[in-house]
């Protein structure tokens, strides 16, 4: 019942800056997020989908992926049932295509979100982001 779309990925050069969205719905009036905990994931090329960024359901505590801590922030905007990913300093490393996740009305706390992808239950279809110079 939960739909999720992502928008915002794009080509930067390394040092640059996006925001990606991730806008989550469902059929019934009242959706809130914070029945939700959402999880950013990426995918590189041959490379396994990892988590990057995760927030909980119940406090919005978060959880960075180490090679992302300081550079990336994720957030929760609850009028727009919209959760956002602001990256900094890119690197071409970060190159992949980026994915949000959620579970059904879970409780699971950040870093089990972002350990635990194959237990995600809604997926976004993902959006690419590409860091060249």
């Amino acid at each position: 019942q939960v739909q999720l779309a992502e928008s915002g990925g794009g080509s930067v050069q390394p040092g640059g800056s996006l925001r990606l969205a991730c806008v989550a719905s469902e059929f019934s009036l009242g959706f809130t997020l914070d029945n939700y905990p959402i999880g950013w994931f990426r995918q590189a090329p041959g490379k396994e989908r990892e988590g990057v960024a995760c927030i909980s359901s119940y406090d919005g505590s978060t959880y960075y992926e180490d090679s992302v801590k300081g550079r990336f922030t994720i957030s929760r905007d609850f009028t727009k049932n919209t959760v956002y990913l602001d990256m900094n300093s890119l690197k071409p490393e970060d190159t992949a295509v980026y994915y949000c996740a959620t579970q059904d009305h879970s409780t699971w706390n950040a870093w089990t979100v972002c350990d635990n992808h194959y237990a995600m239950d809604f997926w976004g279809k993902g959006t690419l982001v590409t860091v060249s110079s």
